[in-house]
């Protein structure tokens, strides 16, 4: 990994949803994302050209796909929705969470294949153990409302004034009882990421 990227830890938060409370579907509804703990290289200083770091990221979003689709149980096929977001330590800026956008987008819709999608995202300044909602949306199109979702994560002890969490979130459908209309994902056509 470049020398840009120093890594704290990794995390993975991961649920199964049975119901909620209506009737149980016939497979629980897998929700999982991964959280990279990482040094912000331009913590406390202002820098211009930021590009480095966004290719630095580059191997690691791959990284962290891959693990996360394992962790849904290996079949990309299988995964439904995602998202991605950062929480930049309090001595970083709101920009440094931006170079997020691409290496983990792109890298979630490499390993999945048929993803169309813009990867939804959100990103923060927080202080230590701070939350962040990510939201979700369905991969193949944005439009499919049963799958406008977040997922909340954070870790504890992250992160530091001079860190950043990075973070990959994907699902395996929709809401689990789902019923606000809309299209639906049996409706899409594929043709731009949208419907």
């Amino acid at each position: 990994m470049d020398d840009l990227i120093q890594l704290r830890k990794i995390a993975m938060h991961f649920e199964e949803v049975y119901h909620d409370g209506g009737p149980p579907p016939g497979q629980p509804l897998v929700r999982a994302a991964i959280l990279a703990v990482a040094r912000n290289p331009y913590a406390g200083r202002y820098v211009e050209d930021l590009m480095p770091l966004m290719e630095a990221l580059q191997p690691l979003g791959v990284e962290l796909a891959r693990r996360l689709i394992d962790a849904l149980g290996g079949h990309p096929e299988a995964i439904e929705g995602y998202g991605k977001g950062a929480i930049v330590g309090t001595a970083g800026e709101l920009e440094h969470g931006a170079l997020w956008h691409a290496p983990g987008g792109y890298a979630m819709r490499e390993a999945l294949g048929k993803a169309k999608a813009i990867v939804p995202s959100t990103k923060k300044i927080g202080v230590t153990g701070a939350r962040l909602d990510v939201p979700i949306t369905h991969i193949r199109a944005s439009y499919v409302r049963s799958h406008f979702d977040a997922i909340e994560v954070g870790v504890a002890d992250a992160p530091r004034p001079d860190e950043m969490v990075l973070v990959l979130a994907m699902t395996t459908g929709g809401r689990i009882h789902a019923r606000a209309g809309g299209l639906k994902a049996s409706e899409i056509k594929g043709e731009d990421g949208l419907r």
